[in-house]
């Protein structure tokens, strides 16, 4: 079916849209960390002449915060987020995208072409001409943040995500971030040097990030309010310092909160976070200033809010998840009763727990294990993957996660043990 021109894009302003340009100061703001992130990728661009480079991680492990981060230090980068309300169409990514690059590298175009958008040929143009004037020192970097919210009916199958080229001209790179996918249905078929990091797999480091993120975050607001004073007390890590800033400040040691208490609730919100700083920005954000003196780590939310209760934001990004694996009135077979095993768990990886097979699931839920896998694997991103004994274990990605499903009250189609 022939749809109706478009009229022609203008070429009129310069920089990350609007809208871009929000999401980049919002998500790298209280930024911490990353270190292992930022070598990886600048060891990959040093190493290749061109290529991919992807960053993989579950809901809220912090892709986003690293690729802002990663634009605000390197502003000459080109920036695309797929997570916006209507940016997930492969014809927006390539009239925002090629619009950025004609803007920023002055190329000699004042409207995009009528069919710059159906399929690549226009975005590889543009790539090979500004390769082509690239200086030696020089690099076209594009980052597209969230991949795996692209509206894939928006292109033809067989196709790259948004297009994205095969083949890379000298100096030019892809830095990208997705959740978990399998790898024969990434979406991508390209002949050119690319890597992953997968955040998973860096389990200390990021335990790492979590503490100085919840030091750098709790402090203020234990010391919030104090006769309208200045107090920013060093890292918490650093002990060293801390002893000259009480002093300085006219704080007892016996008075601050760096006791056994502190220490205890500084561990409970790190074993909590599960190393997720979406959980832990917004449980974080949901703790009242309160005075030093009355702080503990037992009474530090109000009693109305508890650690397993998510703030509402949180609450609003779980069932997103929700809608994603049971979309409204598209349930798949056999879904309820898979996620209701799921949500059964006490324990995020268990040898013991059978439920946490394809088959231990099938075998409870009376089906057949095709059936099972055909379902887990369209909720991997949801999900952490395990090999134990040579058998792959699945459980959801966050346990709060799992026990706000529990109170959801998904009804599956049969009885669960």
């Amino acid at each position: 079916m022939n749809s109706p021109p478009k009229p022609p894009t203008a070429i009129n302003s310069r920089g990350h849209p609007t809208k871009f340009q929000q999401i980049i100061q919002e998500k790298s703001q209280n930024f911490v960390g990353r270190e292992f992130v930022f070598t990886a990728v600048n060891n990959f661009l040093h190493r290749h002449n061109q290529g991919y480079f992807s960053i993989i991680g579950a809901p809220g492990s912090g892709k986003s915060a690293i690729l802002a981060k990663y634009v605000t230090n390197n502003p000459q980068v080109i920036y695309y987020n797929a997570e916006l309300e209507g940016k997930n169409r492969a014809d927006e990514f390539l009239r925002n995208i090629c619009t950025q690059l004609i803007n920023q590298y002055s190329l000699n175009y004042t409207f995009l072409p009528n069919n710059a958008t159906e399929g690549s040929w226009f975005f590889s143009s543009l790539l090979q001409q500004i390769s082509d004037e690239l200086e030696p020192h020089q690099q076209l970097i594009i980052a597209i943040d969230g991949l795996n919210c692209i509206d894939r009916n928006s292109q033809p199958p067989a196709t790259n995500l948004f297009y994205l080229p095969r083949y890379l001209p000298d100096r030019v790179y892809f830095l990208l971030t997705r959740r978990p996918f399998l790898r024969e249905k990434s979406g991508l078929l390209i002949e050119t040097p690319s890597q992953s990091l997968d955040l998973a797999d860096y389990p200390e480091e990021n335990r790492q990030d979590i503490q100085v993120y919840i030091q750098n975050h709790l402090t203020p607001l234990l010391y919030e309010g104090r006769e309208g004073q200045d107090y920013s007390p060093p890292i918490l890590g650093e002990r060293a310092n801390l002893k000259s800033w009480l002093s300085n400040h006219q704080i007892n040691e016996q008075e601050f909160c760096v006791d056994a208490k502190q220490l205890a609730l500084e561990h409970r919100l790190t074993t909590l976070s599960e190393n997720n700083f979406m959980y832990l920005s917004q449980i974080i954000s949901a703790i009242p200033p309160v005075s030093c003196a009355n702080a503990n780590a037992e009474n530090f939310y109000p009693k109305s809010f508890q650690y397993n209760q998510p703030p509402p934001a949180l609450e609003a990004y779980y069932q997103q998840h929700l809608h994603k694996m049971i979309p409204l009135a598209q349930e798949t077979k056999h879904s309820t009763d898979v996620l209701n095993v799921l949500i059964k768990q006490q324990k995020v990886i268990s040898v013991e727990a059978l439920a946490q097979t394809a088959a231990g699931i099938a075998q409870i839920i009376d089906t057949d294990e095709y059936e099972v896998e055909e379902v887990l694997e369209n909720w991997l991103e949801f999900l952490q993957k395990q090999q134990i004994a040579l058998k792959t274990h699945y459980s959801l990605y966050h346990s709060n996660f799992r026990d706000w499903l529990g109170r959801q009250q998904i009804k599956p189609s049969k009885k669960i043990p």
